[in-house]
């Protein structure tokens, strides 16, 4: 485990670099994961990846409202190891709790997913498209649950200094994925041909699988193992309940505000046209991808963060959060730069760019690319800053900058110049550059201001 506390800036970007790289190959291969759905999804025809689109969509906002809630766990247990103070209670209370709410909003998503056809067609989505699209989600919600235990096993390896887990497991995930998606999309080894629906089924047995290994890891380790996060689960900490829900509930919104931008953007795009959200959501696969790399510096900034203020080291503090946004930067410059380059290489990683019946598609989505490598800087500025301000639990004010930054600035844009001028899907990508934009600057302003702010005051 590298050391918690490096007393300069070069040791302390090491450290950070040391965290953050397993978290972000996790993410990474995480998007691996569903973009082998893509892939395998994108074979069956245009209508078929718009429907999927489409509940993928509702599926990954609920996954980024339980990641919200239950991630919340990070700062705590990050702080708990800074204090060294009842570390191995206090974690193992912090787990369980996460764990209480990743089951519960779980099988509250469950419940919304059974009438997604509703909730398309209240949109203005296609009839046939808004069907398929229902019965679908009705089938992958089911790996909501599991999927939401997932992120906060992987969060309590991570703290514990053992990111590495988090990639090979994700790792062991494709796998699992795409050959969950060769027999039943396509119907091999005796199964029945079940295409979307096989799709779905895959993701459930991927995400259970994942449950699954992160148990046996958590096991075979000693460190891991001694604070028996599984023991006396039925137990309640109605304390640290109520702090994972004060911290976990912003962060959960700012999510959303932000994952519910995009999202809204698919549907924005369905109602400009098939091929512009079959274009929208193979370039949207891109973007995501690359945004999986300050993510996880952010989620490890979270973590580096708050052991220096579980520790009370205000020094540290600062060292630990612009070693974060020094890095979270350099990335974003290679990955404009590589959609600037070679976006047609890059877009066939996930369609035949060059067959005929994909034209239009392809056109679109290298529209929508440019304009994605335009807003790296931001995105990746606005994903390492809220990291950092998590790490010193200060997700309230984050939580209006984000519906500021993401629905009055952002989907007003893509709603102004998406819907009513001839841009179309192109206004609908600039409004999305527009969010991130402004919420990367208020987020920076919040964190160069945490003194004046009071957020230090520990």
């Amino acid at each position: 485990m590298p050391p918690l506390f490096p007393h300069s800036f070069r040791a302390e970007l090491g450290a950070t670099l040391r965290l953050a790289g397993p978290l972000a190959l996790a993410n990474m291969l995480q998007m691996a994961v569903f973009a082998t759905d893509v892939m395998f999804v994108a074979r069956l025809g245009q209508e078929s990846l718009a429907a999927s689109s489409l509940a993928v969509a509702i599926v990954l906002l609920f996954m980024m409202a339980l990641n919200g809630v239950t991630g919340a766990v990070a700062p705590l247990v990050s702080a708990e190891l800074g204090r060294r103070t009842n570390a191995v209670r206090e974690v193992r209370r912090s787990v369980r709790m996460a764990l209480w709410l990743a089951v519960g909003l779980g099988l509250f998503a469950i419940g919304i997913c059974l009438s997604g056809e509703r909730l398309m067609l209240a949109t203005g989505q296609d009839p046939t498209v808004s069907a398929i699209s229902g019965r679908f989600i009705r089938v992958l919600a089911i790996a909501i649950p599991p999927m939401a235990i997932s992120n906060v096993l992987r969060t309590f390896v991570s703290a514990l200094g053992r990111p590495i887990f988090a990639t090979v497991i994700t790792a062991l995930a494709i796998a699992v994925n795409a050959s969950g998606n060769w027999i039943f999309v396509f119907g091999h080894l005796g199964m029945p041909r079940l295409e979307l629906i096989g799709s779905a089924i895959a993701s459930i047995l991927t995400a259970c699988f994942t449950v699954a290994a992160y148990v046996v890891a958590i096991q075979a380790d000693r460190r891991l193992r001694r604070f028996h996060v599984f023991g006396r689960f039925w137990r309640p900490e109605w304390q640290r309940l109520k702090q994972l829900l004060a911290l976990g509930l912003p962060i959960s919104a700012t999510l959303v505000a932000e994952g519910g931008l995009f999202s809204g953007a698919a549907f924005l795009m369905g109602r400009v046209g098939e091929a512009e959200l079959a274009g929208h959501t193979v370039a949207l696969q891109v973007a995501a991808f690359a945004f999986q790399v300050p993510f996880g510096i952010g989620q490890a900034a979270t973590i580096r963060v708050g052991y220096h203020y579980g520790a009370g080291n205000l020094a540290a503090i600062g060292r630990a959060g612009w070693a974060a946004i020094a890095i979270g930067m350099a990335f974003m410059c290679s990955s404009a730069l590589a959609m600037l380059l070679m976006p047609r290489l890059i877009l066939s990683a996930y369609v035949e760019v060059n067959a005929p019946a994909n034209a239009l598609m392809v056109a679109f989505a290298l529209q929508y690319l440019f304009i994605a490598a335009l807003f790296q800087l931001v995105d990746g500025l606005q994903a390492v800053a809220a990291g950092v301000l998590r790490g010193i639990q200060d997700t309230r004010v984050p939580m209006f900058i984000a519906i500021v930054g993401y629905w009055l600035a952002g989907f007003v844009t893509s709603v102004a110049l998406g819907l009513f001028t001839p841009l179309g899907g192109v206004g609908i990508w600039i409004g999305l550059a527009v969010g991130l934009t402004v919420a990367a600057a208020l987020l920076v302003v919040r964190w160069t201001g945490r003194k004046r702010f009071g957020l230090l005051l520990i």
